[in-house]
């Protein structure tokens, strides 16, 4: 590789590298091999394997979080984000997601993580819920179920037959409709 690497360049790969082979594989002489560097690449960024774990952790939650969001809100007036939403999440691929998930069973930071990027995805949903004219209750519960339905889909290894993945996603945009 010809060009110096950036500290983004590095988290990109610990994503990847995260999603595939799970949160062990976050090592600096894998990652370096990888990425055709030496080590010496790593902790020009990263003071130690601690801290790149941290900033993995960071940097998940802005691609999983916050990217989302902030497109989302990029929507014009009118638009109907969260049914956009719904169907993305629902038909994308989210072995990162299982993957932070289950470094979060044995990693209190990850963990904390975790948590926080969950409630900031469902006071996001709440808060899209709301927009479309439901009452707090309402949106704060349909947001909770919208939530616990992307976790199961998240964690599960089935994958269903098009028509049949389609099907229970018109269900939950039904939930959407006043």
């Amino acid at each position: 590789m010809t060009e110096q690497l950036s500290a983004k360049d590095w988290l990109d790969q610990g994503l990847k590298t995260l999603a595939r082979r799970g949160f062990t594989a976050l090592k600096a002489e894998p990652l370096a091999k990888a990425m055709g560097v030496s080590r010496g690449s790593f902790y020009w960024h990263f003071a130690d394997i601690g801290a790149y774990r941290a900033a993995i952790l960071d940097h998940w939650r802005e691609v999983a979080a916050e990217q989302v969001i902030a497109e989302l809100e990029t929507i014009p007036q009118g638009g109907d984000a969260l049914a956009l939403l719904l169907r993305r999440t629902f038909s994308a691929r989210l072995a990162l997601e299982r993957a932070v998930r289950s470094w979060a069973t044995t990693d209190a930071a990850a963990r904390a993580a975790v948590l926080e990027v969950d409630r900031r995805r469902i006071g996001y949903i709440e808060s899209l819920l709301r927009q479309a004219g439901f009452p707090d209750d309402v949106a704060r519960g349909r947001a909770q179920i919208f939530y616990w339905a992307f976790i199961g889909y998240a964690l599960s290894e089935q994958t269903l037959p098009k028509a049949q993945q389609q099907a229970a996603i018109d269900e939950l945009l039904r939930m959407t409709k006043r």
